[in-house]
């Protein structure tokens, strides 16, 4: 008789297996599941150690396949300009006086997070408040959304930023009613503070890693996304230092367009893509349009005050038939940002007509966000294996912003995942941390809340028709979200897949939807090994 492990007994198992979703007992062996089912066959598992989970629900660990982390890990150690800490413009320009005495003269305040809709002045700082709190010294504060940010006058001054400069193709450069520059930049804007911004280097970055991977592996994420970071360091390096130094969640990573195209000498190998690495890297990512927060995704429709407001393209149409000829050659995946219907429309047109060109689970063409998709748009990406990748905490934690730009019915409209799933399109859940409203951008359990009640935090109506049942927003935040990173053995509970699984201090599939968000992660595991405990 095959001897396992360790035997996980008396336990409520959600496994996310569509085949076989329910089971109260599993083994583990090599850190893999290799043995699972019902309480009475659990007597004849012969196992070298078992564990009584005392009837405590268990499900697959989250995997988070739209974050950040580099860009996470990096937020992590800035001022956050969120509430609780930050409820108004006057509470940052506080924040960044006391950050700047903690800092020597001439290094960056850096600050992320704010979202007008949340500031009690209801509008984005500017230079002149940034400048309050700190001249002397360059500060930036992004927004949640990452697309825009504000900057202070000494920032301007040394990016050489005028009057007279002018926008950069897909962007724009904030003004004030005399025409000088008011510190916002918007989108490719932000471009021009390329080459003073003050970068940390590839050990910093892998020890603010380490520092991430707790506060992931306490919330139950085991698998995240790195979609994209602006920098001129290779994530293969980073990486690699912060698993030597004990980082333990598994990463797929996107390399961005834009960083790399111009590059003769960049490759993407079939070992970069093995699946069986814990940092993967898994395609290329296209920055499409922006934010419906920030009024730079590109639209349709105008926004609500505008008729000849509709946002903008970022990336040229060049630049999606170059990234597509590279994905192919490579085998890897293509990624575009996409939120609004003419972007959306645009990536499809380019894409949906292709021959598929990616080899194993991963879908080789994902669309980030999709807010608004015309019906045709979500039919032909059904069609063709197009996947949509979205985040049900986006309306939920900046209801405010699209109210203000959209309006209440449009609102509701917004990531229409009913209609996706009538047409079958393959879809999966994620966060876009740090690049949302909430102090705890990467919570799992706050965004499956989001999808279930489809209401935002402070209970407005989010559009009844879209919400989606507990179990189904769990599969989409495991078993879906795995493939779309490519890890084709995890996100289930099934043999032969890796043991990463969470265990709660509540039973998420019996109490009200509204409760989710407080429930705890009691314990984490990651290819069999307790990788946190409360």
């Amino acid at each position: 008789m095959k001897k396992h492990d360790v035997l996980y007994k008396n336990a409520k198992i959600f496994t996310s297996d569509q085949k076989n979703p329910y089971a109260e007992a599993m083994a583990v062996t090599d850190g893999k599941i290799s043995w699972i089912g019902k309480a009475e066959e659990a007597e004849a598992v012969n196992a070298e150690k078992t564990v009584d989970m005392e009837g405590r629900r268990i499900l697959p660990g989250f995997v988070d396949s739209h974050m950040h982390a580099i860009m996470l890990a990096d937020c992590c150690q800035q001022i956050s300009a969120l509430p609780p800490a930050v409820n108004s413009i006057e509470e940052l320009i506080r924040a960044i006086e006391n950050k700047r005495t903690q800092q020597e003269e001439g290094q960056w305040v850096m600050g992320w997070g704010y979202d007008e809709g949340k500031l009690a002045e209801r509008r984005a700082p500017d230079r002149y408040d940034l400048d309050r709190g700190c001249s002397d010294s360059p500060v930036m504060v992004k927004r949640n959304c990452g697309h825009v940010c504000s900057v202070n006058s000494k920032a301007l001054e040394m990016a050489g930023v005028t009057a007279d400069t002018p926008d950069p193709e897909g962007g724009k450069i904030g003004r004030d009613e005399n025409g000088e520059p008011n510190g916002i930049l918007y989108e490719n804007g932000r471009n021009v503070l390329n080459g003073i911004l003050s970068e940390k280097t590839v050990s910093q970055m892998a020890d603010d890693l380490v520092a991430l991977d707790k506060i992931l592996v306490s919330q139950g994420v085991t698998t995240a996304a790195d979609m994209g970071e602006f920098m001129d360091d290779d994530y293969k390096d980073i990486y690699a230092q912060a698993a030597a130094r004990g980082m333990k969640v598994k990463v797929g990573g996107y390399y961005m367009w834009d960083g790399v195209k111009n590059d003769s000498e960049f490759d993407i190998t079939e070992e970069d893509m093995n699946p069986d690495n814990q940092f993967r890297v898994a395609g290329i990512k296209l920055i499409g349009d922006g934010s419906v927060g920030g009024k730079t995704a590109w639209c349709d429709r105008p926004y609500l005050g505008s008729n000849e407001d509709f946002g903008f393209p970022v990336c040229s149409d060049e630049d999606i038939e170059d990234a597509i000829r590279f994905c192919k050659e490579h085998k890897c995946q293509l990624s575009i940002h996409a939120m609004g219907a003419k972007t959306i429309d645009r990536a499809i047109e380019h894409t949906w007509s292709q021959k598929p060109w990616t080899e194993g689970c991963a879908p080789y063409v994902r669309l980030e966000h999709v807010t608004m998709p015309t019906e045709d748009a979500v039919k032909k990406a059904a069609g063709s294996g197009i996947a949509f990748v979205t985040q049900p905490i986006f309306l939920y934690a900046e209801i405010e912003s699209y109210l203000a730009n959209l309006g209440p019915e449009r609102m509701k409209e917004c990531y229409n995942i009913a209609d996706w799933q009538k047409e079958g399109v393959r879809m999966s859940f994620s966060t876009d941390a740090p690049a949302t409203a909430w102090a705890t951008p990467s919570d799992p359990l706050v965004c499956i809340k989001a999808a279930v009640t489809r209401k935002a935090w402070d209970g407005t109506d989010c559009g009844q028709r879209h919400k989606v049942d507990v179990e189904t927003a769990i599969r989409l935040y495991t078993a879906e979200s795995a493939p779309m990173l490519g890890f084709g053995n995890t996100g289930m509970l099934k043999e032969d897949f890796c043991a990463d699984f969470v265990v709660l201090d509540r039973d998420i599939l019996e109490i009200p939807a509204e409760e989710i968000d407080k429930i705890s992660i009691e314990e984490t595991y990651i290819n069999g090994e307790q990788v946190y405990r409360k």
